[in-house]
């Protein structure tokens, strides 16, 4: 008999040659495209990780902010009024008469606007409102909370306080009895306002959506007559020492 022996290092070794063989080599260009979509996906991915953190920081600021950071505060105030006949000079050394009617506001101050609020008052026959005095634009904005109109008008500075005086004000009223004195102002409608984006942020806010009109005070409109029993917004309001009567009608 003839006793075959084989090599065991050198099968493995043949059969890892012929194995190397069956495999294709790989193709450079082909390696290069896979590498690059690799990359292009990582990128891809890394930006959209970015753009989650950058909202993540901002809406987190913004709940910071609205939270955390104090807002413009809101000053109410109200004053006991004389109607006209009965005028009297201010007394704050004099208590509250009971028998006197009186407003109450609450008023904001922001940048240089002052954004004032008459509620719906408790025995006197008048209209609730927002008022907005924007003493940038020299402009004053009445909004009737009744029927959502707004009506425009240049800001009448011997009426209305400065806004650190009107801040002042409102600051001794929270501490002060006031008894002072009514006065009347009578505004005519003259035409809309189709585009009130010119008008500014302030009061393009306040009156946004809503019918918006002119206004002029009557004694500047030569020649127009006072209506007998015309259909006007009443509204009692204060912005100095005194109160103010404005009625807003038609022309």
């Amino acid at each position: 008999m003839v006793k075959i022996v084989c090599n065991t290092a050198l099968m493995q070794k043949g059969l890892v040659k012929e194995a190397e063989g069956l495999v294709p080599e790989k193709d450079p260009e082909t390696a290069a495209v896979y590498t690059n979509e690799n990359s292009t996906g990582r990128c891809l991915l890394t930006l959209l990780g970015l753009a989650f953190i950058l909202t993540g920081l901002i809406v987190g600021g913004a709940c910071v902010y609205r939270y955390f950071i104090p807002k413009h505060k809101v000053y109410h105030g109200g004053m006991h009024y004389a109607e006209q006949g009965n005028i009297k000079p201010l007394n704050l050394e004099t208590r509250e008469p009971y028998y006197l009617p009186m407003i109450d506001e609450e008023m904001e101050i922001r940048d240089n606007v002052a954004i004032i609020k008459v509620p719906v008052p408790r025995f006197a026959d008048t209209d609730p409102a927002a008022i907005l005095h924007d003493f940038d634009r020299k402009l004053t904005a009445y909004l009737d909370l009744k029927l959502s109109n707004c009506y425009v008008i240049p800001l009448n500075t011997s009426v209305v306080m400065p806004p650190r005086d009107l801040l002042d004000l409102f600051i001794e009223l929270m501490t002060a009895s006031y008894n002072t004195y009514l006065i009347h102002e009578d505004l005519v409608v003259t035409e809309r306002i189709d585009d009130i984006t010119e008008l500014g942020f302030y009061i393009y806010e306040l009156c946004e959506g809503k019918d918006t009109y002119k206004m002029q005070r009557r004694n500047e409109i030569i020649g127009l007559q006072k209506r007998s029993a015309p259909t006007c917004l009443k509204i009692r309001h204060f912005e100095n020492i005194f109160v103010t009567e404005t009625n807003i009608c038609k022309a």
